[in-house]
Order: C-alpha cells, then structure tokens, then sequence
C-alpha cells in the first residue's frame, strides 16, 4: 500500500473580529477562532484596532497595519500561539 503526504497550505477567505475573538474562515469552509489575548501585541490593543485585521499574501497571514503584527494562518490552524490560555478561576 502506498500513502502519499500532501502538503497543506491553508488560507483564510474571510476574517473578523467579535468580543475579542478573532475569526478566520478557511477556503474549505472551516471557521476558527481565537481569543486576540494569545498574542501580545494583539492582547493590548483596542477594540477598534482589533477590527482592522486584513488578510494578506492570497489569504496565508493575517494583518494588523497599526500594529506592525502579521500572523500566520498555517500557525492559527496548528495551534501556534504566542501566549497561554488563561481561563477564569472557578468560583
């Protein structure tokens, strides 16, 4: 049996932002988000500025201008983050 690895490069149509989460869809459908707190630059920006995410390189990176970040959509997907996920203490 022969199996063949195929290469992935996965690229976003779409993004957005909403409560602090930033949304990708994918060119096969998928839709993932993260919260923008796993990235510092994006974890201290405004809300405002958060929303100026553009897609770049046919959809390989997101870009925030102001902020001088690019980030990956192939790190997105594979769970690359700069940061932990810091969950809320339990009550």
């Amino acid at each position: 049996m022969n199996t063949t690895t195929v290469e992935l490069d996965p690229r976003a149509v779409s993004a957005w932002v909403q409560n602090r989460m930033i949304f990708i869809e994918l060119t096969d459908g998928r839709q993932i988000g993260f919260p923008a707190d796993r990235f510092r630059l994006l974890a201290n920006a405004t809300n405002e500025t958060l929303s100026q995410v553009e897609l770049c390189l046919n959809g390989a990176a997101l870009r925030w201008e102001v902020l001088d970040e690019d980030i990956s959509v192939r790190g997105i997907v594979e769970g690359r983050f700069q940061l932990p996920l810091t969950l809320p203490l339990a009550a």
